[in-house]
């Protein structure tokens, strides 16, 4: 399967697309003038507590605050503690911003330090070694062979990713002794920097996506602007070469690459709330700030025989658009899919499988819950950044019925 990454400025975003055997598979977009908060590392400052929602307002800049849990089972890393309860106004801690701020939501930051590599994420929210579940059980052994002995005693704990399938152990043990020294650099920075410094800011939105993107399969990023293609140059740098994917500089000025991949008209149909499928059915996608409902429609589809057939098919090719399309959206929280329904258990087995199977290829933890007793499909998926229609609100794509 052949699949490129396409970096494109236009129009005031940075947009991130997914090419796979010429369909847009995965789409991020980030508003250029906007400051990315998400991944950053501060010394914060607790504002308020409220116990009655396990949670406190931690300040991380001058009059911004944002939403901690403080059901959190690590002890944070304070650098001024006021008082002897586990946490108090006016406390001092370092924290990571895990979340976007979204619609009347505040970011959210968490204790729990992540530092991200290609392959491993060193993490201080366990001390202990995880394993990526797409890691095969004969593979799992070997990385806890690797790396088991380092994780013992230390201060953190280590997940492997799953792009680690890839790597030699040399590859592994690099990046490990890299993440590890940031983490220590970090501790001792933290020990002497003031309240709201930021301690570490993460990569752009687009470099992320690179570092966040499963490896397998990818064969070339493809870049037009001249800034853009050099900062990823740079950031290239720092992989292997056996791991590297090819840079290519777009050139031809006759055909813009947002023409090449009409990314403008991809943009105004996700943007829309009616989804077309080549069978004539169509979905409706309704997002709201509870959670997303999805509906299956069979619109223009042309049933010779109205029977469990029939709708098994329009079901599954929906399933497949309805996966897409929550990657394309960066729909996120709660996602309920009202299927046409079927009277054959058999049918909604089959139409398990094809779900699950389409919702694996999301780089974002994406899981299906169940159909309920009325045939509905209860997804998650979690919550990091903006939806994109809330990226793009107001700007040229204005959504249409």
């Amino acid at each position: 399967m052949m699949k490129k990454l396409i970096i494109i400025r236009l129009n005031g975003f940075i947009f991130s697309l997914l090419v796979e055997n010429g369909v847009i598979e995965d789409l991020h977009c980030q508003k250029e003038e906007t400051e990315n908060l998400l991944g950053n590392i501060y010394i914060g400052k607790v504002k308020k507590i409220v116990p009655n929602i396990q949670a406190a307002f931690i300040e991380i800049n001058k009059g911004l605050e944002c939403y901690y849990s403080i059901n959190e089972k690590k002890q944070p890393f304070f650098t001024n503690k006021i008082g002897k309860k586990p946490l108090c106004v006016g406390d001092e801690l370092l924290v990571q911003v895990s979340k976007d701020a979204v619609k009347t939501k505040v970011p959210s930051v968490t204790s729990d330090i992540n530092l991200t590599g290609k392959y491993l994420v060193l993490t201080t929210s366990d001390q202990k070694l995880g394993i990526s579940g797409k890691i095969p059980k004969e593979e799992k052994s070997q990385f806890r062979e690797w790396l088991g002995e380092e994780i013992t005693n230390a201060p953190f704990g280590c997940i492997v990713r799953t792009n680690a399938m890839s790597a030699t152990k040399e590859e592994i043990f690099l990046e490990f002794t890299a993440l590890k020294s940031e983490y220590e650099s970090l501790v001792k920075k933290a020990a002497t920097r003031i309240c709201f410094s930021c301690l570490k800011k993460a990569l752009p939105p687009y470099l992320q996506d690179i570092q966040n993107m499963r490896q397998d399969g990818l064969l070339e990023i493809v870049i037009e602007d001249e800034t853009l293609f050099r900062e990823t140059a740079v950031y290239l740098e720092g992989y292997p070469l056996g791991g590297r994917p090819l840079l290519t500089k777009y050139e031809d000025k006759l055909l813009p690459l947002h023409k090449l991949y009409n990314v403008e008209a991809e943009l105004a149909r996700i943007l829309k709330e009616k989804v077309w499928l080549n069978s004539g059915a169509y979905l409706v996608i309704q997002p709201t700030e509870a959670l997303t409902v999805i509906d299956v429609n069979t619109g223009k589809c042309i049933l010779k025989k109205q029977d469990e057939e029939n709708f098994l098919k329009i079901n599954t090719e929906a399933a497949r658009e309805i996966a897409r399309q929550i990657r394309l959206r960066n729909l996120s929280g709660i996602i309920v899919v009202d299927f046409i329904n079927m009277k054959k258990e058999e049918q909604w087995q089959e139409l398990e499988k094809v779900l699950k199977r389409e919702l694996k290829k999301d780089s974002v933890l994406t899981e299906f819950i169940d159909f309920t007793g009325v045939g509905l499909a209860e997804i998650t998926r979690k919550k990091t950044r903006k939806p994109i229609h809330e990226i793009m609100e107001g700007a040229l794509w204005e959504k249409k019925k």
